[in-house]
């Protein structure tokens, strides 16, 4: 009698313990893919803000706002504002608002890059003199099939012939063009590695980013990443080239690699070791 009343106790424990641990491996590999998506967006969101910033560049370049020695009309850039409008008010002294449109068509750089909609940016003086702000807002404003919203803004921290920038994004949000959507903050720190003595060419301009990023998902999911190897991003180059993120999990680390310099569009993700995935910058 005891054997038969053991038997089923065991089986439904057996049954029980099975099922726990179906359960626990389902919710495991839900939140690893979590991260592998977040961590994907994580990345789309910091290169189009890094991209903003290029805009930003550009946009004093071309309209005498850089600072630091600039010569109005000499010099060269990669001439992502070359299909854009872009005005300036008012027409002297500081504070300045400057509008850069892009059109409600979008148009193309040289770099094959389409932008459309409207970038909005408030100067408070030259964008490289020590303590300037500028702040950046979108107005239905996309790069590629991404659209772009939320609040950048730039302080000039720079101090001992050493140029640089706190960063701070905030109600930053990325929808797809197939409509998914995630929202992303974050403060990172930048320093100019290379190009500040010639302010005339920014096609050698090199920055180092270092930092932290909130990513949130449209369930409401958050990962937060923390940059472990500065990123680098060449105005040379399109998207961030080199650097490494790590991205904490409830049980796992994921690390998204953004390459060694080169100047492609794309990084990977990998998670305690499992085979890395490609995912593209934009």
């Amino acid at each position: 009698m005891k054997l038969k009343l053991i038997l089923p106790f065991a089986a439904c424990a057996v049954i029980a313990f099975t099922s726990c641990k179906k359960e626990n491996n389902t919710t495991e590999d839900t939140e690893i893919e979590t991260t592998f998506e977040l961590s994907a967006n994580g990345g789309v969101a910091e290169n189009l803000t890094q991209d903003a910033n290029e805009i930003l560049n550009e946009a004093a370049f071309d309209n005498n706002l850089q600072g630091s020695g600039f010569v109005a009309g000499t010099g060269q850039t990669n001439s992502i504002l070359a299909c854009a409008t872009v005005t300036v008010t008012p027409a002297t002294g500081f504070p300045k608002n400057v509008v850069i449109d892009f059109g409600t068509t979008g148009c193309t750089a040289p770099n094959g890059i389409t932008r459309r909609g409207i970038i909005n940016v408030n100067i408070t003086d030259s964008l490289r003199r020590p303590g300037s702000i500028a702040t950046m807002t979108f107005n239905n404003y996309f790069v590629g099939g991404f659209k772009k919203e939320g609040t950048i803004t730039w302080t000039n921290t720079s101090s001992a012939g050493i140029k640089s920038w706190r960063r701070v994004c905030v109600g930053g949000k990325i929808t797809a063009a197939n409509g998914t959507f995630w929202l992303h903050e974050g403060t990172q720190n930048i320093v100019q590695t290379a190009g500040a003595t010639t302010p005339n060419f920014l096609m050698d301009d090199v920055f180092s980013i270092t930092g932290n990023r909130t990513v949130t998902n449209a369930a409401g999911r958050v990962r937060v990443g923390t940059i472990i190897t500065a990123l680098q991003k060449k105005t040379a180059c399109d998207n961030i080239d080199q650097g490494i993120y790590q991205i904490q999990g409830p049980n796992h680390v994921a690390v998204i690699n953004y390459g060694n310099g080169n100047c492609d569009n794309r990084a990977t993700i990998s998670i305690d070791g499992r085979p890395e995935r490609t995912f593209i910058l934009r």
